[in-house]
């Protein structure tokens, strides 16, 4: 059955996960179980087991009896016996694949088991999501509470029972705590029977959950289920850096990821030589900077070039190491002919003609200055040459004559213009722009806005000279 995290595609099918309804799990939760054997038929007159494992709130997990009640599936909400009362839990696992989770955890088969009262009803299911709509709200007071009585502890999670009459407080504290007194003022404002249950660092983030820093979710929270003690050992097997921030996980404690390839490290470390061994030479003395246990090669440096390594085999090491033990030398670590030429293999080949991925990191050329044009006239100096008469008209500044003091005109009357001289072949007698043929307005130009090409240019109107006043 699909989850409902990922029932987003057509018709109901989880678009998520790609498995078009058969996902095989109850959800996208917290430790889901993959039945693989849910295809398949049990043989002819066996019964199924009437064992089934139940999840609860987080990362709590229980295995109950069926007992009377059938029909079960992986998903169902039931009611289970507790103590005291019922509790609503979801199944998680059912048939064959129960009995072989309780021999991997060690549980026998016929032992004392809870059972399970029914499906749950409606009315079942609404008194427990009242409950856990109180849960947020409870621990906020409990830990207000927890600092007003001065306890070292940190409460992380509540839990209610699915009938409201208990509920589990799940802390973390270094020391031992007397929480007596807590108990007591917890169970007066909330009006129900406490259990206080105390809990790792590691079992709080597998409860929490998060994402870690390979970008999933916490492997404590998904799948894993045992948590196995992790040493600085296993990061030393692996090369890698004793780095308390790199090597921790959101828990505190040394990431349990560590574990996982610390067998094929240990496999691959029986051919290397103990320890790291100082190598003699007749050239200069060698000492280990650092070892790559896939490639089998240790890298080594003389002592008067410690920043040019030397990747030296295993076999090559114990030799050396084992003429050095009878008091001999060889004369160098590796001959040229031995030690590998690292060819640099090319990312980018031109062989099509195309341009150079460079072609814009080249610096800009600068532009050159443009040259000034000599002067027209034919007295003109020549450029970078300035005359006499020039610097002296350059020192002193030049001087305007005072214009004449115009008078007032009646409107609509212009002076008589006065006539120009004659140059080259221009007539002497240029009519007045009064005597010019206006040009009809329907001819898609402004009235007076140009002078005709082949027409007479009209003189430029001057003011005649006025009379000094007296």
């Amino acid at each position: 059955m699909g989850c409902t995290s990922c029932s987003s595609g057509r018709g109901g099918l989880p678009a998520g996960c790609k498995n078009n309804g058969a996902c095989g799990v109850g959800g996208c939760d917290k430790l889901p179980v993959f039945d693989w054997l849910a295809n398949m038929e049990l043989p002819d007159g066996k019964a199924p087991f009437d064992i089934v494992e139940v999840r609860f709130k987080n990362s709590r997990k229980e295995f109950f009896k069926i007992g009377d009640v059938s029909g079960l599936a992986v998903g169902d909400a039931i009611a289970v016996e507790a103590s005291p009362g019922h509790d609503i839990g979801m199944v998680s696992m059912t048939g064959e694949l129960v009995r072989l989770q309780l021999k991997k955890l060690g549980m026998p088969v016929d032992g004392l088991f809870k059972a399970v009262y029914r499906k749950a009803r409606p009315a079942d299911l609404e008194k427990w999501e009242v409950a856990v709509e109180r849960e947020q709200a409870t621990m906020m007071r409990a830990r207000a509470i927890a600092v007003e009585l001065k306890l070292n502890m940190k409460i992380s999670d509540v839990e209610y029972q699915g009938d409201s009459s208990k509920a589990i407080f799940y802390y973390t504290a270094e020391d031992r705590v007397d929480f007596r007194e807590l108990i007591r003022h917890l169970a007066d404002e909330f009006k129900i029977r406490v259990e206080m249950k105390q809990i790792g660092s590691r079992q709080e983030s597998a409860r929490l959950g998060g994402i870690g820093s390979c970008g999933r979710e916490l492997c404590c929270s998904t799948w894993l289920r045992d948590f196995r003690s992790v040493n600085t050992s296993a990061a030393r097997y692996q090369q890698l850096s004793l780095n308390p921030q790199k090597l921790a996980g959101q828990c505190g404690k040394l990431k349990c990821c560590l574990n996982y390839e610390l067998d094929s490290y240990l496999d691959a470390l029986k051919d290397f030589p103990e320890g790291t061994p100082r190598l003699e030479t007749k050239k200069a003395g060698a000492f280990h900077q650092k070892t790559d246990i896939f490639k089998r090669v240790m890298y080594y440096a003389y002592v008067d070039d410690p920043g040019n390594f030397i990747a030296v085999p295993i076999s090559r090491v114990k030799l050396i190491m084992e003429l050095n033990k009878n008091g001999e030398k060889p004369d160098v670590l590796l001959s040229e002919k031995e030690i590998p030429k690292v060819v640099k293999e090319l990312d980018y080949d031109n062989v099509v003609g195309q341009d150079s991925l460079t072609r814009f990191d080249s610096e800009k050329r600068k532009k050159k200055k443009k040259k000034k044009k000599p002067g027209s006239g034919t007295g003109a100096p020549s450029e970078g040459v300035v005359s006499a008469a020039a610097t002296e008209a350059l020192a002193e500044p030049q001087q305007r004559p005072q214009r004449p003091p115009q008078q007032n005109r009646p409107q609509g009357q212009r002076p008589p213009q006065a006539e120009r001289a004659p140059q080259g072949e221009r007539p002497q007698q240029q009519p007045n722009q009064q005597n010019r043929p206006t040009q009809p307005a329907n001819q898609g130009q402004r009235p007076n806005s140009k002078r005709p090409n082949n027409g007479p240019r009209p003189p430029k109107p001057q003011q005649p000279p006025q009379p000094p006043e007296a």
